[in-house]
């Protein structure tokens, strides 16, 4: 099934540069008719099927009024069969129209939704660090869950129930000023009230709905936080103090819930009470018309039985009503995280990044998160071809900000980075950060295999040269010893059941694997024990054999041997040299911190 989302995201999605704030119902209503608009020839089929289907079932009052007025009253059986086996055809049919429209409306309506779902997570996609800086991840997975599943149900079968009812009341609105056009006027004085009533609660419905989806976010990160640190509550035996936490944000979620569900419950007694309060009005008025022989019974019945079926379907309605008021606020959520522009963005001119040497520049680079605080303040160096770049401080230097700025995970505010004479920004970030291997402090692998985790450096690698990478990691051995099924064993949720050195040699297998032309390491053994780190250090001297590689080391006993060293302290380069020229300062800080670790008077 292929789904038209290029086009169709194109019509929907706004403008990075100036997104549009979703507030009205409105407004948040036009923007999901674009995610539905590319399946147009569904929506045809089941409009068409759904107003057949609705106008056959309003052929049942008027065989009810033929059954008293002729068949009943003149006795008549041939009559009585015909108005029957009519019956039974239109009953026929309408059930075969009603399948075709609600197929097809499914079919458009899931399509769409399932649009939404990868439009957001595209969109995760794109967006730069500083917002899962500032973002939960158990709220952003609620989003793409709940708040799209609530939408589900809005775009489907709801939708199907609210076309109905609106064709239902038309044509049976139509036949009532057929029947009897003063008995309509009646009716039409109640119209107002209930749009009123339905817009005064909708609005109260939508900014319930927003505080339970928003109480679900809490609940969804709640969990996935205590999940991913269950070592750390049971350690600490926190388990009690977690169980409260959780348990005061599913009482949030009951009472916004509880809130919401009185204000549903309002909307429809109200609507329907209106409703009857206008059927008994018609009933003392239309009898009383009877009895003066203005009316026959069987209009009388006819028109009964046409007002049910327009208050029936208002009340319906006003259900639905606050159903898709809840939609709403869902989407409001929903397209508030797709209005989030990008900071990092390519430039329209932007050019493939050849093939590198690896010579990297920082020209007077400076760099802040969201406050004015400096985290990088007039950083110049150059590193040249293959060669060992150490960064050193202590915490908090800028030293993990400075190298995330070379494959752009965020872009400074000033000054200029290049690569072989090519800025950063002039380039595509594709060619850009494939040129560019990263092997964290915290390892992170995904759900699957080790043979997947290894390919995920290069997807289109083949097996010889996955197992290549893996031996070139001094990975091999204990994936084919110590692993039951090898490279297909499954390494679980974030590879949990590999230990932290052999989840660390795969990451470098996966690194190896992609070839980069400029490595960043940061901290890559500092939770290592002592053969582990022998082992790593290894893989990760054969990883860096021909790169610029850049190593942030706060143990300086890995970086000896690197061929240049910046020392930074609170945003800035103070030292930098080689080992043996900065230990020429003694009162330096790279000195200090050096003496320090190796206690050194």
């Amino acid at each position: 099934m292929r789904f038209r989302r290029i086009a169709r995201r194109q019509a929907a999605k706004p403008d990075d540069a100036n997104p549009p704030i979703t507030r009205g119902g409105l407004s948040v209503f036009r923007r999901l008719l674009g995610y539905v608009r590319p399946y147009w020839r569904w929506m045809t089929v089941a409009v068409v099927a759904l107003i057949i289907s609705s106008l056959l079932g309003l052929v049942l009052p008027l065989v009810v009024r033929n059954l008293v007025d002729f068949a009943f009253v003149n006795d008549d059986v041939a009559d009585l069969n015909r108005v029957t086996l009519g019956l039974l055809a239109v009953f026929i049919f309408q059930s075969l129209f009603t399948f075709i429209q609600q197929m097809a409306l499914a079919n458009a309506g899931e399509r769409a939704v399932a649009d939404i779902r990868i439009d957001v997570f595209t969109h995760l996609q794109e967006l730069p660090l500083s917002f899962y800086a500032e973002r939960r991840t158990g709220e952003l997975v609620s989003r793409v869950t709940n708040d799209v599943a609530l939408l589900q149900q809005s775009m489907t079968w709801n939708l199907v129930i609210l076309l109905r009812q609106i064709i239902t009341i038309i044509g049976a609105a139509a036949l009532l000023f057929w029947l009897d056009w003063r008995l309509t006027l009646l009716i039409l004085l109640v119209v107002p009230v209930i749009t009123l009533t339905m817009v005064w609660l909708g609005g109260r419905i939508r900014d319930a709905s927003v505080a339970v989806q928003d109480s679900l976010a809490e609940i969804a990160n709640s969990a996935e936080e205590t999940t991913r640190g269950v070592r750390i509550v049971k350690s600490f035996a926190r388990e009690p103090y977690e169980i409260g936490r959780f348990t005061t944000r599913v009482m949030d979620l009951y009472h916004a819930a509880m809130r919401r569900a009185r204000i549903n419950a309002m909307l429809a007694p109200l609507i329907g009470l209106i409703a009857s309060i206008t059927i008994t009005g018609i009933l003392y008025y239309g009898g009383s018309q009877v009895i003066a022989g203005n009316l026959s019974p069987g209009d009388l019945i006819a028109y009964l039985i046409y007002t049910v079926m327009v208050a029936s379907p208002i009340a319906i309605m006003a259900d639905l009503y606050g159903q898709f008021q809840a939609a709403i606020g869902a989407s409001q959520r929903l397209f508030e995280l797709l209005d989030r522009p990008s900071e990092i963005v390519e430039q329209p001119d932007a050019r493939p990044l050849p093939l590198v040497a690896g010579e990297v520049v920082f020209q007077d680079v400076g760099f802040h998160y969201t406050t004015a605080i400096d985290v990088l303040d007039d950083v110049s160096f150059r590193a040249r071809p293959g060669q060992l770049i150490a960064l050193v401080g202590p915490s908090g230097a800028g030293k993990s900000t400075l190298v995330n700025l070379i494959p752009r995970f965020y872009d400074p505010v000033g000054g200029r980075i290049t690569i072989d004479g090519n800025d950063v920004r002039a380039v595509t970030l594709k060619s850009l950060r494939e040129q560019i291997g990263i092997v964290p402090q915290e390892t992170i692998l995904f759900s699957g295999s080790v043979y997947d985790n290894i390919r995920y450096g290069r997807l289109e690698a083949t097996r010889a040269e996955i197992e290549a990478a893996a031996m070139a990691a001094n990975a091999h051995t204990f994936i084919v010893e110590d692993l039951e099924h090898g490279y297909e064993t499954a390494v679980g949720e974030h590879g949990v059941k590999l230990s932290g050195g052999q989840r660390q040699r795969i990451a470098i297998a996966r690194a190896i694997l992609k070839d980069p032309r400029i490595l960043i390491l940061d901290e890559a053994t500092s939770s290592l024990d002592s053969e582990s780190e022998s082992l790593v250090q290894d893989a990760l001297e054969r990883l860096m054999r021909g790169r610029t590689s850049f190593v942030i080391a706060h143990r300086l006993s890995t970086v000896l041997n690197a061929d240049w060293i910046l020392v930074m302290n609170k945003g800035r380069i103070v030292e930098q040299g080689t080992h043996a020229t900065l230990l020429l300062n003694p009162d330096g800080l790279y000195a200090r911190l050096y003496n320090r670790q190796f206690a050194i008077a």
